[in-house]
């Protein structure tokens, strides 16, 4: 029997994220096979280096690494892991310390010791990958042992967040011996600690993930091997569902399959569940192009872009029009670009270029990612295309390549303006702005901001309760809205189709929405 179940769970401050994990509809079985549950998805991982990846890559890390802190099922803020404790041990929160459990191993038997942590640490900012993850270590100086149980982070200022930054899977503590400390990893394997170990990977097509027996953690797996298939769009996917080829969805659900399964026959074994989500999709403005570097353009599309057009006519409603950087349902959201621009209307963003004496039709090109964030991809930016040139001001030309070659070009550059998706690192409105301004972000393009870097930040991180920072963050916000470098454009629902002989699904997804596939299993009976 077919079941669609809209399981809405909410997000707010960091002290009160809610996974509701009662809301489920798949049955907590906690019955293993040892027949690998498939997971289909169209997030390939661009990495297998925890160094060079801040991005979709953490979707697999999370289930092969370990990191000192993360989010057991139903956990709203990070508790311990590789870690058998961690703290803040001084007043001004400076200095925060975790004890390793005892006897950790890698997956190959090799010790995992304090040194491992610390090598993993600071080898992210010594490779200091452009784009990489070692922009979240921003509020860190330096890394200290004391033995081999005990790890020390010593910060430059407070950080109420870092205990969040050391769960995130950009933190996986890897083997010194086969992690260089001053290079990337090269091949397709991987030495983590993880619930699972990666048995074979073939790029852009599998991985096969089988029980590692030496993992020491809070992870209890419900299944002894998982297979996750990458695929290049949702069609082939959602198929593979229906012919049993893949157990499970997980990203990449496009709007018309989703629109399909919430209408599918009812003995069809599958179901469908919806849950919030707080991924969004925004543009960046390339600051060195002729074009796209002039505020007065970048004002005049904002001006342009109907995100509700977008939403509704291409995603089906199965995404909300975002205003704001800083999604719905997290502390600080704003509807900034709505307040500033209101409705589309081509007349005021006409004034907007006249005023800066910018020469219609202005050119542009835009450049997406051909095999990331869904299927819908290149519609929205056909309907992006439509939409500014039906204006009469923009000449716009569309550009696309695959997500690995796509994050070399924007990292260097290459892209007078160019799509992103942004999955959460951790649920704090902070993480919807940190990590795109400064010097070092994850668009490897420097975005100076130096009232939100050098001020508003600092202050907030100094606050443990996150509900008092809303105003830092509301101005923040307002920097972004009046620099419009970045144009938010919607925000996504999370969906789940999954053969109904398979539990645990609602449960598998993190606070930042990365599955925990340790969780799935395969029912038994009926």
């Amino acid at each position: 029997m077919f079941n669609r179940n809209r399981c809405l769970r909410p997000v707010a401050a960091l002290a009160s994220i809610s996974l509701a994990t009662g809301c489920s509809v798949l049955s907590d079985s906690s019955a293993e096979s040892g027949e690998p549950i498939v997971v289909g998805t169209t997030s390939a991982p661009s990495t297998l280096d925890p160094a060079a990846s801040w991005d979709g890559s953490w979707e697999l890390f999370r289930n092969i690494y370990q990191t000192l802190l993360s989010y057991p099922n139903g956990a709203t803020t990070p508790q311990p892991d590789a870690a058998e404790s961690c703290k803040f041990t001084d007043a001004t929160n400076t200095a925060y310390s975790c004890k390793l459990r005892a006897d950790l191993t890698f997956s190959d038997g090799h010790a995992l010791d304090a040194d491992a942590v610390k090598h993993s640490i600071d080898r992210i900012r010594r490779i200091n990958t452009a784009g990489g993850p070692a922009g979240l270590l921003g509020s860190l100086d330096r890394v200290q042992t004391k033995g081999d149980r005990e790890v020390v982070f010593h910060l430059k200022t407070s950080d109420a967040t870092f205990p969040f930054v050391l769960a995130t899977p950009a933190m996986s503590i890897v083997d010194p011996e086969d992690y260089p400390a001053g290079a990337l990893r090269e091949g397709t394997e991987v030495t983590g600690s993880g619930p699972y170990a990666l048995a074979s990977y073939e790029e852009n097509a599998s991985a096969e993930l089988v029980s590692n027996d030496n993992y020491k953690g809070y992870a209890e797996r419900r299944n002894d091997a998982v297979t996750i298939r990458y695929f290049q769009d949702s069609g082939a996917m959602v198929q593979a569902l229906k012919s049993k080829s893949i157990d499970v969805t997980y990203r990449g659900l496009a709007a018309d399959d989703i629109v399909a399964l919430q209408g599918q026959d009812p003995d069809s074994g599958l179901q469908l569940v919806e849950g919030a989500g707080t991924d969004i999709s925004y543009l960046v403005f390339n600051p060195k192009d002729p074009m796209a570097g002039k505020a007065s353009v970048r004002r005049a599309v904002a001006q342009v872009v109907d995100r509700a057009a977008i939403s509704h006519n291409i995603y089906k409603d199965t995404v909300e029009p975002l205003y704001s950087m800083v999604p719905k349902g997290l502390t600080g959201h704003t509807t900034g670009f709505f307040d500033d621009y209101g409705d589309p209307d081509a007349e005021k963003a006409r004034d907007i270029l006249a005023a800066d004496g910018i020469t219609t039709p202005v050119a542009l090109t835009f450049w997406y990612t051909s095999d990331r964030y869904g299927s819908e991809t290149a519609v929205l930016f056909k309907e992006l295309k439509r939409q500014l040139e039906a204006s009469g001001l923009f000449e716009i030309t569309l550009k696309s390549r695959p997500w690995k070659t796509y994050v070399e070009g924007y990292q260097k550059g290459e892209y007078p303006v160019f799509g992103r998706g942004w999955f959460p690192d951790f649920p704090d409105a902070e993480n919807f702005i940190a990590p795109f301004v400064g010097d070092q972000n994850a668009l490897g393009t420097p975005y100076p901001a130096p009232k939100i870097t050098g001020v508003l930040l600092p202050r907030s991180r100094r606050e443990s309760d996150r509900a008092q920072v809303e105003k830092d963050f509301e101005e923040a916000q307002q920097i972004l809205v009046d620099d419009a470098r970045l144009l938010p454009l919607w925000q996504g629902k999370q969906f789940i189709a999954a053969s109904q002989e398979v539990s645990g699904g609602e449960q598998a997804l993190d606070p930042s929405t990365i599955m925990m596939v340790w969780l799935l299993s395969r029912k038994t009976s009926w």
